[in-house]
């Protein structure tokens, strides 16, 4: 049975339970339901075909919710705005029966530490949060550093051309007596 188990869940697919929709979860738990009954009562058989119609069903969900939104949206559903341009959607909250704190749990896992740094966050359907970070929050990127570097090193080499402080301070002295009478 687990062997059988494990060959409709690889035809079910490969979604992590954190990324099942509410359907995919009901479905995956009464396959788990169905695959003790053989134990108590020994039919194998009606186990395995019970098991298939419930995968074959959870196959027929997915292809319609790829071909038809409407369908997405009733068994999936959509995205929810929970911060916008910092400030945190408290309506939206309510209505997920979200708090800021598990709002700010989320965010913190993902490195975040301030709302004000978040451009919009989404709760996701399967529960994830999705977001974008402000332009000045955002992280460098190599491509960032890859336009950054050709201007970089302009002013290093304008740097180096005209000495600092200290260095004229040493150049103006060279003009001087080379051997002042205080290091004799």
């Amino acid at each position: 049975m687990v062997l059988v188990g494990v060959l409709l869940l690889r035809i079910a697919g490969r979604k992590s339970i954190s990324q099942m929709t509410i359907a995919q979860t009901v479905i995956m738990i009464s396959i788990g339901s169905i695959i003790i009954q053989p134990i108590i009562e020994h039919s194998i058989v009606k186990t395995i075909i019970a098991s298939a119609i419930f995968i074959a069903g959870l196959v027929l969900m997915e292809f319609l919710q790829v071909r038809f939104n409407f369908i997405e949206r009733f068994l999936t559903g959509k995205s929810k705005i929970v911060i916008e341009n910092g400030v945190v959607q408290t309506n939206m909250l309510r209505k997920l029966r979200f708090t800021v704190d598990q709002l700010e749990m989320r965010l913190r896992q993902q490195g975040i530490t301030r709302f004000e740094d978040v451009k919009i966050a989404t709760l996701e359907p399967n529960g994830q949060l999705g977001y974008e970070l402000t332009r000045e929050a955002k992280p460098v990127t190599i491509g960032d550093l890859e336009k950054m570097l050709p201007q970089l090193i302009v002013q290093l080499q304008q740097q180096q051309n005209s000495p600092g402080p200290l260095f004229k301070e040493v150049q103006n002295h060279q003009h001087e007596d080379p051997h002042p009478n205080r290091l004799n």
